[in-house]
């Protein structure tokens, strides 16, 4: 038997000091710390995507090998977020929390100070496994350090950073890379992080209940869950890959996306079996029998899925087929992201006040209303329209973030808020992978079943379709071109034309799934338990009694 003080070892002074009388910090000051990392880590899933052809060019590689810059991310954060609960009980959270700053931190250094690709993949790969339990850490320190009835308001804080950044990435990324060099897009995480470290170094403690568990762990010994890891990482590894590349390798068509699909489904298929045996698992399964836990990790994987693929369409549609450029489609999401810095306090206050059924009922109500409005618009759409029904849908992500994650964490004991984080945190994650994953592919493949269907109508019109391509012709022929270029010429403006016309309509198709899939939600918000409005200073009435 191994036991846990074997694993951890002896715990500096520095990284763990003892929580004995630990100094009294306003909880505000610890939402901020972490809200800090937080930003930080989810920045950087989406403000590379944007250098992927600065990095291709500067480092002497092909456009599709560059995307394993993103790729190597997302893979090893796929697979320590789930177990950063079970690291942080065994190890104690400030330590691994501050252990993975410090790894977050000196990957991106490497990133920004990469020779060649190879490197800068490792790199990467380092900066996914340090930036993986900073999101579920951050969010169980801030459940524990808040009341009950504040909890609303510290996910608020926590809200704000995880919707913002991804939606000013893309910005940010293309700005700093046109005006400065793609590798200042790693090297601006590196001051963030010595900063947030020194701070979170300060101010972070283990509250007394993680630091008993700890204790007892010590004094009992436990087994390390091997099989358990092993399944994990190869299950949920092995699926970010096949959801990353499936769309560029054609999906099933492709024998490797084929096997690793293969692999991911049956490790995933064994890890609850195996898991559920366990007297210490690396991903604490047993949280789902919980259903308020169970419903609300449903509801975050579909708010995940829809907020990350309607991400993907609105640059698609205005650089595609508005011509924006890559600013400019960042400036559509904006609005929407700073209009959360707003809103998000209002729900949070009022989240020990409503009940959160209703609340996350209105918010599936309002963001699947304005994913559908979208499918009113057209080519000739403004700017300001966009940017405004963008807004429309982050009110609604307001209302539902906040919500379905004060929902899921009631009722769960303060010594499992790590791992239930873990839990939550990989839903919204792999739903977004999943959004973008299957909504690239729906519009690929609407898009090509509209212009066959265009095409064929061009050809149906006959002489409406003949004079078109007649008068295209002649105008080349005015602009200098012989009649051979010109016919050539006019025929590929009218397919131009008709590709336009199918990416709109594919655009407008994606919305319209994604929006009654919101709406289709709506009553399963009512299979939650009912939660009765917090008292000030004590538990809901309904809440169980203490153990």
């Amino acid at each position: 038997m191994i036991l846990v003080s074997q694993i951890a070892g002896p715990p500096p002074a520095e990284m763990n000091p003892p929580s004995v009388n630990p100094p009294s910090v306003n909880p505000w000051v610890i939402a901020m710390v972490v809200a800090l990392t937080t930003f930080m880590e989810v920045l950087d899933i989406s403000i590379a995507n944007v250098s992927l052809r600065h990095i291709a060019g500067d480092l002497s590689a092909g456009q599709d090998e560059s995307t394993w810059v993103l790729t190597s991310y997302l893979v090893t954060n796929a697979i320590v977020l789930p177990i950063s609960g079970w690291f942080a009980y065994v190890v104690g959270r400030r330590r691994f929390y501050l252990w993975c700053v410090v790894i977050f931190t000196i990957s991106s250094l490497l990133c920004g100070l990469a020779p060649s690709l190879p490197l800068l993949i490792l790199a990467r790969t380092l900066q996914g496994a340090g930036g993986g339990g900073l999101q579920p850490i951050s969010q169980s320190i801030l459940a524990d350090s808040f009341p009950p009835e504040k909890r609303g308001m510290a996910f608020a804080v926590y809200g704000i950073t995880t919707v913002l950044a991804p939606a000013i990435g893309p910005t940010l990324g293309g700005f700093i890379t046109d005006n400065f060099s793609w590798r200042w897009v790693f090297f601006i995480n590196v001051p963030v992080g010595i900063f947030a470290f020194w701070l979170s170094r300060k101010l972070l403690w283990d509250p007394p209940h993680l630091v008993e568990a700890q204790k007892s762990l010590r004094e009992r010994g436990f087994k390390i869950d091997y099989w358990g890891f092993g399944l994990l990482a190869v299950g949920f590894g092995c699926m970010q890959i096949v959801l990353d590349k499936g769309q560029q390798e054609d999906w099933f068509a492709s024998s490797f996306i084929l096997y690793f699909t293969i692999l991911s489904c049956v490790s995933l298929i064994i890890l609850p079996l195996w898991e559920l045996r366990q007297r210490d698992p690396m991903m604490d399964i047993r949280l789902l029998k919980h259903r308020n836990f169970a419903i609300c990790n449903a509801l975050m994987f579909f708010l995940g899925f829809v907020l990350f693929g309607s991400t993907l369409l609105l640059p698609l549609f205005t650089q595609n087929i508005l011509g924006y450029s890559a600013t400019q489609a960042g400036m559509v999401l904006s609005p929407g992201g700073i209009s959360i810095l707003f809103v998000m306090p209002i729900v949070g206050a009022l989240v020990p006040k409503v009940d959160v059924r209703k609340m996350i009922a209105l918010g599936l109500l309002i963001c699947g209303g304005a994913l559908l409005i979208f499918t009113t618009i057209d080519a000739q759409v403004d700017y300001w329209t966009l940017a405004m029904i963008r807004t429309l849908q982050a009110l609604g992500l307001a209302f539902l973030f906040i919500p379905i994650n004060t929902a899921a964490f009631a009722g769960i004991p303060l010594i499992k808020s790590s791992g239930a984080s873990a839990i939550i945190n990989l839903s919204r994650n792999l739903g977004g992978s999943f959004g973008i994953a299957l909504t690239q592919t729906f519009f690929a493949q609407q898009q090509q079943k509209h212009q066959v269907a265009l095409v064929a109508h061009v050809e149906s019109t006959g002489g409406a379709g003949a004079a078109y391509l007649e008068a295209m012709t002649r105008h080349f022929v005015e602009a200098g071109h012989t009649f051979t270029e010109s016919s050539q010429l006019a025929l590929r403006q009218i397919y131009i034309v008709v590709q336009g016309q199918a990416a709109m309509l594919a655009v407008l198709d994606a919305f319209w799934l994604l929006g009654l899939l919101f709406l289709a939600l709506i009553p399963f918000c009512f299979l939650l338990k009912k939660a009765t409005p917090m008292a000030k200073g004590g538990p809901p009435r309904d809440a169980p009694p203490a153990h």
